[in-house]
């Protein structure tokens, strides 16, 4: 008898469970949750100094965010590229604590607990950008060719090199893209 009590007691508590998180997209093989939508727009609007605010709009660009990153982080493991070290993502945060706080640590922390955010999170997000970088100058760099004929002086040659990486990428990107099948549930959307 006290055994089926307990199981009621504890069918009563079920019964009104809510879902804190839920599948949004899923991405090649990985599932993207609504909860890595949100910290995405939290942590793209912190770093841009952008308002926060969490909309449909914000939350479709940050998956498809996401899927890109989902894209890119296959081909890093796949193809070995260089990873950088975590003492990278803490020099960019000592730079970005300097240039928007002031190093004022009080600033800082107000400015992540208004966002929602965590420092690593925030210093996670800072080595994936890193991340990011490296893989474009060492995947796309190697094909581009930039002439003294097309460039006479240095920064125009930095200028159309950066051109040139830029749209290396976004064609392997459109392919990789492509072939990438990318499943969305709407009603993370809404």
């Amino acid at each position: 008898m006290r055994f089926l009590a307990c199981i009621l007691a504890l069918a009563s508590l079920l019964s009104g469970a809510v879902i804190l998180d839920r599948i949004a997209v899923i991405a090649g093989t990985h599932a993207i949750k609504t909860s890595d939508i949100d910290r995405d727009i939290r942590l793209t609007q912190f770093i841009n100094r952008e308002p926060l605010h969490i909309s449909s709009a914000a939350k479709r660009e940050a998956a498809e965010r996401l899927i890109t990153q989902d894209i890119i982080r296959n081909e890093i493991i796949t193809g070995g590229y260089r990873r950088p070290s975590e003492e990278e993502s803490i020099a960019l945060e000592a730079q970005l604590r300097r240039d928007r706080f002031e190093n004022s640590e009080q600033r800082f922390r107000a400015a992540l607990h208004q966002y929602g955010l965590t420092e690593p999170e925030l210093r996670e997000r800072l080595l994936w950008q890193i991340t990011v970088l490296q893989f474009i100058d060492q995947r796309f760099r190697a094909g581009v060719v930039v002439t003294d004929e097309e460039a006479p002086t240095p920064k125009i040659k930095a200028s159309i090199e950066a051109e040139r990486i830029n749209k290396n990428f976004n064609d392997w990107l459109d392919q990789a893209r492509q072939n990438y099948r990318v499943e969305y549930k709407q009603e993370a959307f809404e």
